[in-house]
């Protein structure tokens, strides 16, 4: 192992948290370290939070060391109360074998699971069999109900409610790490920042329990400049599967993120050498389209592979540079009467728009355009002559635009 991964992982911006950094650096440079990051089945796809913890585990792969995906076919059934202000809506056996079914092909984008190369393991195996006394025993002594109130997780629900079954998660998760290391000699647990209580208990637990040195790290949240979460969009998340975010839509929203934000984001969401990240990130004004469109172009590659990105690249230039094909924007046939019909209607039933007022604001903001034209009217009606070669193009804000068709 050339490079130290730990080195890797700080110089690209990911870390935000660790337990004894200067052992683990050097365990890292001596050994081949299996390590685990948890996802927990909430939805049938991974989504733009998951990125970085994708990332960071194709890094440590990818420097010799041992990836185990755990997916949370037990704790899924409890639910993390971390960030969340409400309790999570419970799903059924069925809903969560499903997701992780779902979560395995993505998660292959990233991860080879080849010749033993990682594992992909299901924590509902082990905790779904547990006792509940053998447990209480077993773990319970360890855990001071008055350090758990004092979490972060825990601490942001006390005013909400916080029920028995939700208490509950810090003490699976940290049963997870130490069935983990007994079973694969896993000694490193790695996940998001909002996880840092939740990786000590596992990391105190295997220390109480089997005096063995096992390690915690987090990574930091993907966020914006300005402190908020990255990878919301006015439709809700930014998903991972092309069914719930389509290719083209996912390639715009990475071409259109903040200036200051995306020297972070190629650092952290593609492995482009640092020197290039550097270069990119140092552009000005409107130099900067270079990066993004770099950096839309490597992370669409990353999820939906080359030729999706290639698809996407092509449908954006054939609206900011007008070339390319626009087949993949996204796109809705209407059928339209000889008299029209109201532009308001169609978008609201087509879901360009979410609803018909937002439509008018966006009217009174000039933020509606047809084939370059701002629409000025809230009542226009549109014609079959508006449209060319089939096809009527729509813009709403500054940077989004869909294709109207005629059926």
């Amino acid at each position: 192992m050339a490079e130290n991964v730990y080195d890797t992982l700080s110089e690209r911006g990911f870390i935000a948290q660790c337990t004894n950094e200067e052992e683990l650096r050097r365990l890292l440079a001596e050994e081949t370290v299996t390590f685990y990051i948890g996802f927990d089945p909430t939805a049938d796809s991974l989504h733009a939070g998951h990125f970085i913890a994708l990332m960071g585990m194709a890094h440590m792969q990818r420097a010799g060391h041992r990836p185990i995906c755990l997916v949370g076919g037990g704790t899924g059934t409890v639910g993390d109360p971390s960030g969340r202000t409400d309790m999570r809506q419970m799903m059924t056996d069925e809903r969560i074998a499903h997701n992780c079914e779902c979560f395995k092909k993505q998660m292959a984008r990233f991860i080879d699971f080849s010749e033993g190369r990682a594992l992909l393991v299901n924590n509902g195996d082990w905790l779904r069999q547990l006792n509940y006394i053998d447990l209480l025993r077993e773990v319970g002594a360890h855990f001071s109900v008055n350090r758990m109130l004092a979490a972060e997780c825990y601490k942001q629900r006390w005013e909400q409610g916080l029920t028995f079954l939700e208490f509950n998660y810090m003490v699976m998760q940290a049963y997870d790490f130490l069935e983990l290391r007994r079973r694969y000699e896993c000694r490193l647990q790695m996940g998001g920042d909002d996880q840092w209580s939740n990786i000590i208990a596992g990391v105190e637990l295997n220390r109480r329990i089997e005096s063995q040195p096992v390690y915690g790290l987090t990574f930091r949240l993907l966020t914006k400049s300005d402190g908020k979460k990255m990878g919301k969009t006015a439709s809700g998340a930014l998903w991972l599967d092309p069914e719930k975010t389509p290719p083209y839509d996912f390639y715009q929203y990475w071409r259109n993120v903040d200036d200051s934000d995306v020297e972070k984001c190629l650092a952290l969401l593609t492995f482009l050498p640092l020197d290039e990240v550097r270069r990119l990130g140092a552009l000005k004004d409107a130099q900067i389209n270079e990066a993004k469109e770099i950096l839309a172009y490597e992370v669409t590659k990353l999820v939906h592979g080359e030729d999706e990105a290639e698809r996407a690249q092509a449908a954006a230039k054939a609206l900011f540079a007008g070339k390319g094909q626009a087949d993949e924007m996204p796109s809705a046939a209407i059928d339209l009467p000889d008299m029209g019909r109201k532009l308001l209607d169609i978008l609201a039933e087509t879901g360009v728009i979410a609803s018909k007022s937002e439509g008018r604001r966006l009217i009174q903001q000039n933020g509606l355009s047809l084939n370059n034209d701002k629409i000025t009217d809230v009542d226009y009606v549109l014609l079959p002559e508006a449209f060319s070669d089939g096809a009527v193009l729509v813009k709403k804000g500054k940077k989004k635009y869909y294709r109207l068709l005629l059926k």
